[in-house]
């Protein structure tokens, strides 16, 4: 278990995820604020937030409940992006792009829950 958080390298991952979206959102219409923006805003922020309160939590049953829930919110940030570019709201390269990181992040959670049931298992 890491001493703090900001070890894990899929929360940091998830903090530059969480940058990235609002760089995206930032210039979509004003009339989206309340709408897809702030959604997938909240999608990304769930991710490195619930790793932090998983490994603040203490034990690895915890770590790996909370990492399958940010897990599930990269599910939700992935579907709002195919949303946001059927809506024409981004380039479609760029979308395509995030979602490749989203993609990459998925894999790397998981194989981190796979990590913390197997070692619970095990203690």
């Amino acid at each position: 278990m890491p001493e703090s958080v900001e070890n894990l390298e899929i929360w940091k991952c998830g903090i530059d995820l969480v940058k990235e979206i609002y760089e995206i959102t930032r210039t979509w219409p004003r009339e989206e604020i309340y709408g897809l923006t702030s959604q997938m805003r909240r999608a990304a922020v769930s991710v490195p937030a619930n790793l932090a309160e998983g490994v603040g939590r203490g034990g690895k049953g915890e770590v790996a409940r909370f990492a399958q829930i940010a897990l599930g919110s990269l599910y939700e940030l992935d579907t709002l992006c195919v949303i946001a570019g059927r809506l024409g709201l981004s380039d479609e390269g760029m979308l395509a792009e995030l979602r490749k990181t989203v993609s990459s992040l998925c894999k790397r959670i998981s194989s981190f829950i796979a990590y913390q049931k197997e070692h619970n298992e095990k203690s």
